[in-house]
């Protein structure tokens, strides 16, 4: 009975670390914009995040498998990317923002795939599903975003701090009522085991393919609110923007888990059809004409990043031993949510300002057509090759 009451508040706690982020990530750029900066350093302040990524995401992966609780980990990043903001928003020098953000990068990249691997954890050996759980993150992206809009066009972008703040509040309670998120496998195979997770050319491949989709997203994320803008949008229609891009990942996550045969070959050929989606967002994003074309647009956003990352996350609980999925998830989000960050940061911030947005995106969507390249090669090898396990075979139904 205390395990069922302790998954409901992973529910509630993937509802507000999801829109606490979703605040975040959905008005900074304006906020930034506000103090003065340009798109170029915009996009190279947000690059940061990405480059510390690199050692965060497996740095904290590591210390959730090393001390076999993820709760602690969580509460800790909470509190460090809470407090690192606050300085943020205290100046306007960009030396001082800088620096700041890259120690917020260090506390708020890893958020993501250490709740995964706290989801995957408590519901081994249960009949729940991890759709089940992670579509109260959409939830909480979707309503906080689009509730945010008009907080924040009434009371102004530079009082951003005070909607942020409140939120990750409300998220660090809601992190003491977590269960531990433990794995249940044994480490008694130690180094060996560990270096195996790096050893299957399978999963490597799906890294750097995925890496080559993700860079177009991560410069949609940075750089949306302010192609809305130019294009004469105001801060509650990105907050819709963000609405609709999320609030129809929960019916896909659903069918997801109802419906997807959980083997490698199955979703490999799945995360195809996404790449070719992805292009074809991407090619729409670029000749949009007005703000309201790029919310409709955005409803793509169910299929392809909600796609992907569901999948992603599931062919890396198949391929990674069970006493390091923590570490396995920290390195399957240092693809798409930071290698591909660093690219996009620098490479679509100096696009947006010397070609424009439209032009950005029409190399996005080339991008994402070499990932159903890559991704083909991808299933054409698994297919040749032994099939991989299923997930149940591997961790028992989850």
């Amino acid at each position: 009975m205390n395990n069922e009451r302790s998954l409901h508040f992973v529910k509630a706690f993937n509802f507000f670390v999801y829109g606490s982020i979703a605040v975040y990530s959905t008005f900074f750029a304006l906020y930034l914009q506000s103090v003065g900066m340009t798109t170029l350093e915009i996009g190279a302040l947000m690059a940061g995040g990405p480059v510390v990524s690199i050692f965060a995401n497996p740095l904290w992966g590591y210390l959730s498998d090393r001390f076999r609780n993820v709760r602690l980990i969580l509460i800790v990043m909470l509190a460090g990317s809470m407090l690192a903001m606050q300085v943020v928003f205290l100046f306007q020098s960009y030396t001082v923002i800088y620096a700041c953000m890259l120690f917020f990068f260090f506390f708020q990249m890893p958020l993501f795939s250490q709740s995964n691997s706290l989801i995957l954890n408590s519901i081994e050996g249960t009949k729940h599903k991890f759709g089940a759980f992670r579509l109260f993150g959409s939830l909480g992206w979707a309503l906080m975003a689009v509730a945010a809009g008009p907080v924040i066009g009434q009371i102004g972008i530079k009082r951003l701090w005070l909607v942020y703040t409140v939120m990750m509040l409300i998220t660090l309670a809601f992190a003491f009522t977590l269960p531990r998120g433990e794995s249940k496998g044994t480490s008694s195979a130690g180094k060996v085991r560990y270096r195996s997770m790096f050893a299957n050319r399978s999963f490597l491949l799906f890294l750097i393919v995925g890496l080559v989709i993700s860079i177009p997203n991560s410069m949609n994320t940075t750089f949306i609110s302010l192609y809305i803008t130019e294009l004469g949008g105001h801060a509650s229609l990105i907050g819709w923007s963000a609405f609709w891009s999320s609030i129809f990942e929960i019916p896909v996550f659903l069918l997801l888990d109802r419906y997807l045969k959980k083997n490698a070959t199955t979703m490999t050929l799945c995360v195809v059809v996404i790449s070719a989606l992805f292009s074809l967002r991407w090619f729409l994003m670029s000749a949009a004409a007005g703000p309201e074309q790029i919310i409709f647009i955005q409803v793509l956003h169910c299929l392809t990043f909600g796609g992907y990352y569901y999948i992603g996350t599931q062919l890396t609980v198949l391929l990674v031993p069970a006493e390091f999925r923590a570490s396995g998830q920290a390195v399957y989000a240092l693809t798409w949510g930071g290698l591909s960050g660093i690219a996009a940061g620098v490479l679509g911030g100096w696009l947006f300002e010397q070609a424009g947005p439209d032009a950005m995106y029409r190399v996005g969507g080339f991008l994402a057509a070499a990932g159903i390249a890559g991704f083909s090669l991808l299933y054409a090898h698994l297919r040749r090759s032994k099939p991989a396990r299923s997930k149940d075979e591997a961790l028992g139904a989850l």
